[in-house]
């Protein structure tokens, strides 16, 4: 089995998965009424100039300010040449024009930002695009660079640049492309050349360019009327962006199993792709598609902070408020050879399925890789390379540094969305997060102090302590002898009573 795509539409949730083989690779969720609004567009009022930050808030009517970078934003509307929004598109991390400095943006993009302060005001009305989600207590952040993805073209009214996706390696193909579209009347703007428009008749071409200048055309309108805060333009869900964004020829398959959402992802197959419409089906198993086809399973691994490899060895992924640190380790695999053989059949192993589980899980930020230490740097070099060819799937923008001797990969990604581990997870209640919670001997000796200085401030006979059932049996048995000694001490009958109801490290003293 090849690629494949499988749509599981839930009542309150629709999940969609990526499949690579049998292995998982990609995993979106969106939930009913709480839809992505990266790539929204508003007219949005400032609310706070910050030049300390080079930075200010914008209402963009959500229940937090959005944050707008000097850097991400241009007074322009369509007429500087040189402006590129820094985060397009997937595809825009891989674009080169030829003239650019081959990592994803332009060479002429300007360098100077013109301070905040001299091109906005508070009550200042703009038009901004969602670029990155709200994560935590951020506000979501946002751009004036515009960018508006069609099936085979990214338009950018403020940029008069064209680029082709630098996933088209033939280069006539990509000259092909290019001159499509530099020989059109020029709409004001610029382009991108999607990945999907390789091998594409001009006439696709041209009219996902029309619909584009057409749609900004009704945006641009919008914000002359409407009141601000106001959403000018909203993305389309998930099952439209992912037709539009992910069908291509190499899917094989793509399996949707309500009738409902089938319909749906076959208008717009029609719609977009014609000739893979075909390959959109109904799923009439009566077992539940995820689990048919191994993905809850997958999911259940990718909230675990290890994941073991076939090897035997394994991978333990923290997240840290700085970073995510991942870490390889040699587990049960002792090798059949020498050691350094052992150690680089592991990290080679390990490279894959890190990069897997990056993508997976939708970690962004600076990312740590620590492989186990190899002394022949060809290892290192091997390690790398495998590293990556795994991570040249990855449509997120990323910039990594060469391993290190002493095994350490240092990398940024790009990340715009909740991560998985936000998005399907919360914080434990108990431990706040922290991974840790207070053993039997620690809360016993908390419990123990709390009833000597509720004892010293008098009243009643009797103390009843409530715990946990785990704390109260250890109490009980093997604290035994503390016990008696502190009904001594206080002189009052103590009372143990384990309550089901209450989490690990909740108590109450009762003095009656």
């Amino acid at each position: 089995m090849g690629k494949r795509i499988v749509v599981n539409a839930g009542v309150t949730e629709t999940r969609l998965a990526v499949q690579d083989g049998t292995q998982l690779v990609e995993l979106y969720v969106e939930r009913a009424g709480r839809r992505s609004i990266v790539g929204n567009i508003y007219k949005g009022v400032v609310t706070n100039v910050l030049p300390g930050m080079q930075a200010a808030f914008v209402d963009i009517g959500l229940q937090k300010d959005a944050f707008l970078y000097a850097g991400d934003y241009t007074a322009d509307s369509g007429e500087d040449p040189g402006a590129i929004p820094p985060d397009a598109d997937e595809d825009a991390a891989d674009l080169d024009d030829g003239e650019g400095d081959g990592e994803g943006e332009p060479e002429h993009r300007r360098d100077a930002v013109v301070p905040i302060e001299e091109v906005l005001r508070k009550g200042q009305e703009v038009l901004v695009q969602v670029s990155k989600e709200s994560l935590g207590t951020k506000g979501a952040r946002i751009t004036s660079f515009v960018s508006i993805p069609g099936r085979y073209i990214v338009y950018m009214p403020q940029s008069g640049h064209v680029g082709v996706s630098r996933r088209i390696q033939d280069d006539a193909e990509r000259d092909r492309l290019r001159g499509i579209v530099k020989d059109l009347p020029p709409p004001p703007g610029g382009f991108i050349v999607r990945t999907v428009a390789e091998g594409k008749p001009a006439e696709e071409l041209v009219a996902d360019i029309q619909f584009l200048t057409r749609l900004w055309g009704q945006v641009q309108s919008r914000f002359e009327s409407a009141p601000a805060p106001s959403l000018l333009h909203a993305e389309m869900d998930l099952t439209f962006r992912v037709v539009r964004d992910l069908f291509s020829p190499d899917i094989e398959e793509f399996l949707v199993d309500t009738p409902a959402a089938y319909e749906k992802c076959l208008h717009f197959a029609e719609s977009l792709v014609p000739q893979l419409a075909s390959r959109v089906k109904l799923y009439e198993a009566p077992q539940p598609v995820f689990e048919s086809t191994g993905i809850e399973k997958e999911i259940d691994k990718a909230l675990r902070r290890r994941v073991w490899l076939k090897s035997g060895g394994y991978i333990v992924i923290d997240h840290t408020e700085a970073l995510v640190a991942i870490d390889v380790n040699s587990g049960k695999y002792v090798g059949k050879r020498d050691f350094e053989e052992t150690v680089l059949k592991i990290n080679l192993e390990a490279a894959t399925e890190v990069i897997r589980q990056i993508r997976l899980r939708d970690l962004g930020g600076i990312i740590i890789i620590d492989f186990i230490d190899m002394e022949r740097a060809e290892h290192r070099d091997q390690v790398f390379k495998a590293l990556m060819t795994a991570l040249a799937d990855d449509k997120a923008r990323t910039n990594v540094l060469e391993i290190s001797e002493l095994g350490v990969v240092e990398m940024t990604r790009k990340r715009v969305r909740q991560g998985l581990l936000s998005m399907l997870t919360s914080a434990c209640p108990t431990c706040k997060g922290a991974g840790t919670v207070k053993s039997d001997l620690t809360l016993t000796a908390e419990i123990f102090r709390k009833v000597q200085a509720g004892a010293r401030e008098g009243g009643g006979r009797e103390v009843v302590i409530r715990a946990h059932p785990e704390i109260a049996r250890h109490i009980e048995a093997e604290e035994r002898d503390g016990l008696e000694r502190l009904q001594d001490l206080v002189a009052r009958k103590i009372v143990v009573e384990g309550m089901p109801s209450y989490h690990r490290e909740q108590y109450d003293l009762l003095f009656r």
